[in-house]
């Protein structure tokens, strides 16, 4: 008993403590308080003085004086306490809204109202669950626009990555690779100001740097740190502010493969390696994982389960898109989830990966892979103007492809770089089409 005693008494003064720190010097919040201790005690003094006059004129007959309280008889009385309330409500109201402005000021941006950042911040925490599957830059940019709409965003990331910094952390570090997923969380975090930007700061080469990103050494170190990669990644989450979260498709280490055509023959050599595979000149046959088997990321299989809107791409077809459906558990949720599904088809086609393909190409290509249509639309561009990068065309939309499964057609091109979508285009169709699908009460 005298350990429980102990305990409850430790609790209470803790929080008495915790109380007590409103009071401390600089945080203005005090001067409102006691604007609001004011006005409550103005309407406590003008009920006061209704109730002890009404008493006191009919102490047998209480409330035959409530129906003529407005009488010639009791309206000084009642003018008395209806101007103590009145006063005390408006003093209670200024207190409220300094006070509320106090709190929320670490949180406005400058020159933004407070009720617009509350109503913002409201909304779209009653945003529906989304989904999106990808990586590389096509990923990052939907992420850019789609958080403008949900807080309950979940991006599942692609790690078979082999190349650059995150390669080489890989390999001299045994770390997953955290490029793409350093791209998400910099794109998902809600000030992508000057922290986002050191996050993203890449240095020079140089003795022990050799172009790493900050953000990728972050979360190496973190990875050290805390024993865990998936727990690297939700600390960086909390440093950058994200609303959402950002999840590895799988936490094995696995290596992308592929078999390349080239001249009409299958290659015999095996490309191993996601950096690898666009640099052989032919045709991707197809490509699959090693280990072939890999278990998903168990929350990443909760959160397709668990969501309202499922969103495929943008992204590299061969090297961001399906390394993450190629994992078996994701592909079955993927398959079995109760959300709409949509996938996001390329603008332009990529040298060494995607050349001369179609829209339907594109949708062919993941049903051969992982076999069935998992997709409830299709959405694609129809702005086909615009400089792209030397040996990349157009993803053209054939006029059949309804046929295989409904088609979208929008303009979403980004008219500084043509090649990839603008993220507020893209968030509003993609937005607009699952409230169209779910009616008006969604979300």
């Amino acid at each position: 008993m005298p350990l429980r005693l102990a305990a409850a008494y430790r609790r209470v003064r803790y929080r008495i403590i915790q109380t007590l720190r409103w009071l401390v010097p600089g945080l203005g919040v005090k001067r409102w308080f006691v604007l609001v201790l004011a006005g409550t005690t103005l309407i406590g003094i003008g009920l006061a003085i209704l109730i002890l006059d009404i008493y006191r004129t009919a102490p047998d007959t209480w409330w035959l004086p409530i129906f003529s309280a407005f009488s010639l008889r009791f309206m000084d009385r009642t003018l008395r306490a209806v101007v103590f309330g009145v006063l005390g409500i408006g003093i209670i109201g200024l207190g409220a809204w300094g006070l509320s402005r106090a709190l929320l000021r670490p949180y406005v941006r400058p020159g933004r109202p407070v009720i617009e950042t509350v109503t913002a911040y409201r909304r779209r925490e009653r945003g529906p669950r989304v989904v999106v599957i990808g990586g590389g830059t096509g990923l990052s940019t939907m992420l850019r626009g789609i958080k403008e709409y949900t807080h309950n965003l979940t991006a599942i990331v692609t790690v078979a990555d082999d190349g650059g910094s995150s390669g080489e952390l890989r390999r001299t570090m045994g770390i997953l690779p955290p490029g793409d997923i350093r791209n998400c969380l910099a794109a998902m975090s809600n000030d992508e100001a000057l922290l986002t930007q050191l996050f993203q700061y890449r240095f020079a080469s140089g003795v022990g740097l050799n172009g790493h990103s900050l953000g990728n050494l972050l979360i190496s170190a973190l990875t050290n740190i805390t024993g865990s990669f998936e727990e690297a990644i939700a600390e960086s989450g909390r440093v950058l502010a994200v609303q959402g979260r950002v999840l590895p498709a799988t936490l094995h280490d696995i290596c992308l493969s592929a078999d390349v055509m080239i001249d009409g023959v299958v290659k015999e050599v095996r490309v191993r390696g996601e950096s690898q595979i666009p640099k052989v000149a032919g045709v991707i046959r197809r490509v699959w994982l090693e280990p072939n088997n890999p278990s998903a990321f168990p929350p990443a299989i909760q959160a397709i389960l668990n969501a309202d809107l499922i969103v495929v791409g943008p992204g590299s077809l061969f090297t961001s898109i399906l390394p993450n459906l190629l994992v078996p558990d994701l592909a079955e949720a993927l398959r079995v989830s109760r959300a709409f599904k949509f996938y996001v088809c390329n603008l332009a086609t990529q040298p060494g990966e995607t050349d001369g393909f179609t829209a339907g190409d594109h949708v062919r290509t993941i049903q051969k892979h992982i076999g069935g249509q998992p997709f409830d639309l299709v959405i694609t561009n129809n702005q086909l103007e615009g400089k792209l990068p030397d040996a990349s065309d157009w993803v053209e939309t054939e006029p059949d492809l309804d046929h295989l499964v409904p088609v979208y057609r929008a303009n979403l091109v980004d008219t500084e770089h043509p090649w990839r979508h603008d993220p507020e285009r893209l968030a509003q169709v993609i937005i607009d089409l699952f409230y169209d699908r779910t009616g008006p009460l969604a979300g």
